[in-house]
């Protein structure tokens, strides 16, 4: 049942020639992008318009319609190829017309009818090959709701909607398919997967991967906490748990096999860490962008409050990788351990694109403008040196491929965006909200642990923004009925739209990590979820101690970081059961209450939690330095 969720198109290996072809469209597409976004102030209906539909023609030629779609592309997709452009030429010829008309008032022309219908139909393909059947049986389930839901009872029931109503909200305007969502990919989305391709492109993975390995590849357990330190690098530029597993994980994955790690704990490792760069400031996900869009905070203080949560999720997973690693004895790296001097040779340029994104974020530059400085860093940087300059095809290839990585992001959101459009004209949104405050009968913990699992089953087998999205619509306006600040409950609900990549029953990540640790995905995602536990624990901490997002002033966001570094600390102690002496059950539950009490957002509260974690790992590190052994913990 999992795999034709899943299940998306096959992306077609075409001949060398076509192939060709296909990354100089791509590239021509891309550079538009560039154009549009930096050099030209674009109304968003018409940047919505031509990127969708520039988009889906490409989509169709690069993408098969079904897992085992052959390699020729087959007459049906160029006739999907040729009317996304004529959509997309008929949209933007008639763009003042529409642009002008009186939405659900003034009558549709047989042309628009025609062609509004068929963008409908071409997103919902375009979503089907690009991200499976979850996503798109959801919004079917959406579109249906909206036109036949004036026949379900109270409180459920709506207006009679004609499917023009529905077409002219979802396609005829900015709350639709040309929404928040595909204009955030349409702008900054798109360039920041630009930037990292470009870093990509450069080697600057490479470095990523021996920076982490100078730092810990020789400790116990080095390749695992390469792992961890790699791949929250490279996730950052990514966005996609998925897409960082595959590129990361085929070279840790191997590696901690070859040095007798099990299969499930290597594939869990990579998971886990692949899974928190979705989080990891400075870049962030997709799903980042779009609730600053959506949420109309700027991105600058998104990503602030996004640092001390994102670092400790690592911390967590790191010292769970360490404990464990000092509990069964796993050796460190036999592999030459990179130096300072061989890391950085070549490496510093690297850190060029990536100082000016942090600078130009600090500065207040829209994230738009951000992006294009991370860009033309990242291309001028590489050519201060012949072993990272990119040749003209290379630069070619960089925005082709660019366009190419962003097909499974474009046809997410743009169905997102007729979820949003849907909810907006039934008014689905608050009706859910309610059902939810009346489940959990407006207790804040109870709503809480509800929008969460209810977030975790919206991410099952979608897109980290897919998923994010609904969440928001669904269950945002339940918390923000709460009184929890805007910022707060929609960063409470990224988190578990991110962690939903490594949540089985699906756990997307863990079914790439499965492939390369020729493991059962289930194992996997279950030992992910261990390891990733700070980060599930993580938003009910920062919705409740506004410190932990450094929202607060000097001393709250003090107490915050200090209680979250020995909560983390404590929590990764307790779930491993051991520092190299087993612990206690006893102990392991009095740390485990001691981390909620050292991030509870009252300082006498705060201190007794943190002066119990600091008791027990005082006492440890006496039993320790008198020479106790490593044992099994219970």
């Amino acid at each position: 049942m999992i795999g034709p969720l899943v299940a998306t198109g096959r992306r077609r290996k075409l001949a060398a020639g076509s192939q060709k072809a296909l990354v100089a469209v791509a590239a021509v597409f891309a550079t538009w992008v560039i154009y549009a976004n930096l050099f030209t102030i674009s109304d968003p209906l018409i940047l919505g318009i031509l990127f969708v539909c520039g988009i889906y023609s490409i989509m169709f030629v690069a993408i098969g319609a079904t897992p085992n779609a052959r390699d020729e592309i087959p007459i049906y997709d160029w006739a999907l190829c040729l009317l996304s452009l004529a959509c997309g030429i008929f949209f933007f010829v008639n763009a003042g017309v529409i642009s002008d008309r009186i939405s659900l008032l003034e009558p549709f022309t047989a042309a628009q009818l025609i062609f509004g219908t068929a963008l409908l139909l071409l997103t919902l393909e375009a979503t089907r090959r690009t991200t499976g059947m979850g996503l798109t049986g959801v919004v079917v389930l959406f579109l249906l709701y909206n036109q036949f839901g004036s026949m379900l009872p109270p409180p459920f029931g709506h207006g009679i909607n004609e499917f023009s109503y529905l077409l002219d909200i979802l396609v005829f305007t900015t709350d639709g398919v040309f929404g928040v969502p595909i204009q955030v990919v349409a702008s900054y989305v798109f360039l920041f997967v630009m930037f990292g391709t470009f870093l990509s492109k450069a080697g600057g993975g490479e470095f990523f991967f021996n920076l982490a390995a100078l730092l810990t590849g020789r400790s116990r357990g080095g390749p695992a906490k390469i792992a961890v330190i790699s791949s929250g690098l490279y996730g950052t530029m990514s966005g996609s748990p998925t897409s960082d597993v595959v590129a990361t994980g085929s070279i840790t994955i191997p590696v901690m096999k070859r040095l007798g790690y099990s299969p499930r704990f290597a594939g869990a490792v990579e998971v886990a860490a692949s899974t928190g760069g979705s989080a990891m400031p400075p870049i962030m996900g997709s799903a980042a962008f779009i609730l600053a869009e959506y949420t109309a905070v700027p991105y600058q203080e998104v990503v602030l409050a996004a640092l001390l949560p994102a670092l400790l999720y690592y911390l967590g997973v790191f010292l769970q990788v360490h404990f464990r690693a000092v509990r069964e004895d796993l050796r460190p790296s036999d592999d030459e351990v990179p130096t300072l001097v061989s890391t950085f040779r070549v490496g510093w340029v690297f850190m060029i694109p990536i100082i000016g994104i942090v600078a130009a974020l600090m500065a207040g530059y829209s994230p738009t403008f951000t992006a294009g400085i991370g860009v033309m860093g990242a291309v001028l940087a590489a050519t201060l040196l012949d072993a990272t300059r990119l040749t003209p095809w290379q630069i070619v290839e960089g925005l082709g491929e660019t366009t190419l990585r962003i097909l499974p992001v474009a046809g997410a959101c743009a169905a997102a965006g007729l979820v949003i459009g849907g909810l907006s004209m039934t008014g689905l949104g608050m009706k859910a909200a309610n059902v939810i405050l009346t489940i959990s009968g407006e207790q804040p913990a109870v709503t809480l642990i509800i929008a969460a699992v209810v977030t975790i089953i919206l991410g099952l087998g979608m897109p980290t923004p897919s998923a994010y999205i609904l969440a928001a619509v669904l269950v945002g306006p339940a918390l923000a009925k709460l009184g929890y600040p805007i910022l707060q409950s929609h960063m409470f609900l990224l988190y578990y739209a991110v962690l939903s990549a490594l949540t089985p029953p699906i756990a997307v990540a863990a079914l790439a990590a499965a492939a390369i640790a020729d493991e059962d995905p289930f194992k996997i995602a279950f030992s992910a979820v261990r390891l990733a536990a700070v980060g599930f624990l993580l938003p009910f901490a920062f919705i409740f101690n506004p410190g932990l997002l450094l929202l607060g002033d000097t001393m709250t966001n003090g107490f915050a970081l200090l209680g979250g570094l020995l909560a983390t600390a404590a929590i990764a102690i307790s779930i491993e059961g051991s520092v190299g002496i087993a612990l206690k059950t006893v102990e392991r539950f009095a740390l485990t209450l001691a981390a909620v009490a050292a991030v509870f957002p009252v300082p006498l509260i705060s201190l007794c939690g943190m002066a119990v974690i600091l008791a027990i790992g005082l006492r440890y590190a006496f039993l320790m330095r008198r020479g106790a052994g490593v044992t099994t913990a219970e």
